[in-house]
């Protein structure tokens, strides 16, 4: 009779069980049915679609666009703080967690599968508004066409021209690629505090601290050291805050794709990066916490 593998080969990392792991978590995320809020954000961009009726074609898609983007926002990163705060503790509290650990599954692959669980959550969640968008944009542009049926037919032209160029632009890509990336580097963070937080009521209010601190950190940062009353403690403490804590407002690109301008190449791959590594990081000092965890 042979005998049993060591106990190490178990602990070998197994994309199987790390992708079994984060179907389970999408699977009782949409049970929690999370996907509600899409009735929300369909029921907005529907009804200022309509709202913008009066406006010219220019207004009416920079309204849209705004409104959209910024819905989206809003949205995927509630979705990324919920969900991701909701995960732990439930694991705790029903004793899954204890089951899956005991099997042996290695507490990385375990915070990994839920993180990744969460990303998937985001990416659907992201990819059926950016449809809803597209399809009211869509709507509006042909809308607007259909309106200047009355023009001489050179100026009918040039008019669709702009109409169109006014819809969609090579913007609204990395825009959305920037929503998504800000929410997944918010549901990364929102992780690494449930491994050491005490309750989800916690993890969620210091989640939203952060969030504010992100988007503000950078106008207190320009503000301070234009001062010239501060002295080298102010500075270090604000590197300390802007290691720590990215500039969110880095992936607010909203007003720019609304107004039609293009998003520099330079800067897409910049903001790319950052929010993976964030992510990356986060993750991985959450791992750190989590396996000092007694549980």
């Amino acid at each position: 009779m042979s005998a049993p593998p060591p106990a190490s080969q178990h602990q070998l990392f197994s994309p199987a069980r790390v992708w079994a792991l984060a179907s389970n978590t999408l699977l009782e995320l949409i049970r929690l049915k999370v996907f509600y809020f899409l009735l929300l954000f369909g029921l907005l961009i529907i009804g200022s679609s309509a709202f913008v009726g009066k406006f010219t074609f220019q207004e009416q898609f920079q309204v849209l666009k705004d409104v959209a983007l910024g819905a989206m926002s809003i949205f995927t990163w509630l979705l990324a703080v919920l969900s991701t705060a909701l995960l732990l503790p439930k694991d705790i509290e029903e004793r899954t967690l204890y089951t899956i650990l005991a099997k042996p599954v290695p507490r990385f692959e375990y915070l990994l599968g839920k993180l990744l669980g969460v990303l998937t959550l985001l990416l659907i969640a992201t990819s059926l508004m950016s449809f809803l968008f597209v399809g009211v944009l869509y709507f509006r542009e042909q809308s607007a066409i259909a309106g200047l049926g009355q023009m001489p037919p050179d100026e009918q032209v040039a008019a669709i021209q702009a109409i169109r160029a006014a819809t969609f632009t090579t913007s609204l890509v990395p825009g959305i690629l920037f929503i998504y990336l800000k929410a997944a580097l918010c549901a990364s963070f929102t992780l690494l505090l449930s491994t050491f937080a005490s309750t989800t009521i916690f993890t969620i209010m210091v989640s939203v601290v952060v969030y504010l601190i992100g988007h503000v950190q950078s106008l207190a940062r320009d503000y301070w050291l234009q001062d010239a009353t501060a002295g080298p403690m102010t500075k270090i403490f604000l590197a300390l805050v802007s290691l720590v804590f990215p500039d969110l407002q880095l992936f607010n690109v909203v007003d720019d794709i609304a107004a039609g301008a293009a998003v520099p190449l330079a800067i897409a791959v910049k903001t790319g990066a950052l929010g993976v590594l964030y992510t990356a990081v986060y993750f991985l000092v959450g791992y750190f916490l989590f396996q000092q965890k007694e549980l």
